[in-house]
């Protein structure tokens, strides 16, 4: 008897929960197809010269014990030594009974890491969230604290009852003062529009239950002891301590995922794009690859179908094509790229004024937020921080420098020497670095990073409306559903969408809800 065939589109991490799924619960072959060279998506890891650089911060946190467990069963947790020495740089570790373990076993491991982000505003450190030291209030000033407790008063007192905008989001849970202090600036940054042509929704993806209360509460709390447990499922995601992280990079979990895809039986072709999508009686049922090395095209019949491609990539390789309705829509939606430049330093001009032990006494932050208004970084990455092994040599320091940007302007249209430079100049411009530090860098770039909540996206509906309808097809993680999801909500529409198929389900629904 032959088997089915699930097409999926994309080897990020929906598209390789999905497929693993597949294989470990029914007899279902899934093919992956992945348009670039690299397993990952937006989450992969990208060695240069032995340095390893996510794509973004990826925390291993998350609020779903089904997730967790997945994770661990991929990468159990590091034993001894503990998560974070690191005496030696090619440490080999001692396992529990005394033996030296396999070399290459001891790197396929989940590290615990200490979670600490800060803002850098008016040229000083924030907690992140906002505590109740008495930094805060020296630096804000009292007439600015006055204010912003009076305006969060009046926040609650009078709330704006229609949210159209994520103004008003911030301004119902925050406050006036503290939306133009710490949200408004950088969030326009991130989005490159004002914040009143974003949608609320976008407010509630990202921020969900975070509020004043929420992090008043966290914060007397942290006066008496803090939460040393990675499975927080009563915690906001923004208030966590600890999370997990695997010893290479966030790339390294989906790397061992497509590793175990492909011994359990199904197939990954990197280098991949679908470029044509058949729709027949309501159904999925051929898919056009070509192969971006040798232009050759490949039509593969399917009885299942899932997507992480972009909505607006998927509806425009259907055919015969959606509706005008449907097409107008998907042009019509908007994306924000991301650009990385990986800066590679003897040392970085900031010490460690904290209580936080760190190698070479760095700063001990994992991401730092950039709210300067004057400087166009939105964060940077400390990779020494997420692991001491990201960093060939550990005498040195390895961080990325996070630009948010549209293809086509300005500062995506910057040679790789241009932007290094322009990222290097506001480095020194900070304060956080002497220029003759710098030892080397490079550019990695990232299309379509983040869906986009304005542009045609209040019509989103409709294009639901009519992908909901092909029952064989399943729009699933953060492009495929044009929905700004955590790693760990993506995985679950993977999951969900899986056990619909198992269960003989064409309901979409509970894939929509994932996150929730």
């Amino acid at each position: 008897m032959t088997k089915k065939i699930a097409v999926i589109i994309g080897a990020g991490p929906a598209g390789l929960t999905a497929a693993y799924e597949l294989l470990e619960k029914t007899d279902i072959q899934p093919l992956i197809f992945e348009m670039s060279e690299d397993i990952g998506g937006i989450s992969k890891t990208v060695t240069y010269k032995g340095n390893r650089m996510d794509i973004g911060g990826h925390r291993f946190f998350t609020k779903s014990d089904r997730v967790m467990r997945w994770w661990l069963n991929i990468l159990p947790l590091q034993g001894k030594p503990s998560s974070d020495d690191r005496i030696l740089h090619r440490e080999v570790l001692v396992s529990e009974e005394g033996g030296a373990p396999d070399p290459e076993q001891t790197n396929i491991v989940m590290l615990v890491r200490r979670r600490l982000s800060r803002m850098l505003f008016l040229r000083t450190f924030f907690d992140y969230p906002i505590s109740l030291r008495w930094h805060t209030f020296k630096i804000l000033g009292l007439m600015r604290i006055i204010r912003i407790g009076m305006s969060y008063a009046v926040s609650k007192s009078f709330p704006i009852r229609n949210e159209k905008s994520l103004k008003d989001f911030f301004i119902n849970r925050f406050g006036k003062e503290l939306y133009l202090t710490f949200f408004k600036d950088y969030t326009e940054k991130v989005w490159g529009v004002p914040c009143e042509s974003i949608k609320s929704e976008w407010g509630a993806q990202r921020i969900k239950g975070l509020t004043v209360r929420k992090t008043l509460i966290h914060a007397v709390k942290n006066i008496f002891g803090k939460d040393s447990t990675v499975e927080q499922e009563k915690s906001e995601t923004s208030l966590i301590e600890q999370f997990l992280y695997p010893k290479l990079g966030a790339g390294q979990l989906w790397e061992e995922v497509a590793k175990r895809v492909a011994e359990k039986g199904g197939e990954i072709h990197l280098n991949s794009n679908v470029v044509g999508i058949e729709v027949s009686e309501g159904l999925v049922s051929e898919v056009r690859v070509q192969n971006t090395k040798t232009n050759t095209i490949t039509d593969y019949t399917c009885d299942f179908a899932f997507s992480t491609m972009p909505v607006k990539e998927l509806i425009q390789t259907m055919f015969p094509a959606p509706p005008d309705k449907v097409k107008k829509v998907a042009d019509g939606l908007v994306y924000r790229d991301f650009m990385t430049v990986g800066v590679l330093l003897r040392k970085m001009k900031i010490v460690n004024e904290t209580t936080i032990p760190t190698m070479n006494n760095i700063v001990p932050d994992t991401w730092i937020y950039i709210q300067e208004r004057d400087i166009k970084i939105g964060r940077i990455q400390i990779f020494n921080n997420w692991s001491p092994y990201m960093v060939e040599n550990p005498d040195t320091v390895w961080i990325g420098l996070e630009y948010f940007c549209t293809e086509g302007d300005a500062l995506w249209n910057q040679t790789d020497a241009e932007l290094s430079s322009f990222a290097i100049n506001e480095l020194a411009e900070l304060d956080i670095i002497e220029k003759e530090d710098v030892l080397d860098s490079t550019i990695v770039r990232m299309k379509k990073a983040y869906p986009a909540y304005f542009g045609t996206y209040d019509d989103f509906h409709i294009i639901r409306g009519y992908t909901d309808t092909i029952e064989n097809l399943f729009l699933i993680g953060r492009n495929g559903m044009h929905k700004y999801n955590n790693t760990d909500h993506s995985m679950l529409t993977a999951m969900i969408a899986v056990e619909n198929i198992m269960n003989g389900t064409t309901a979409k629904e509970n894939i929509w809800q994932a996150d929730r």
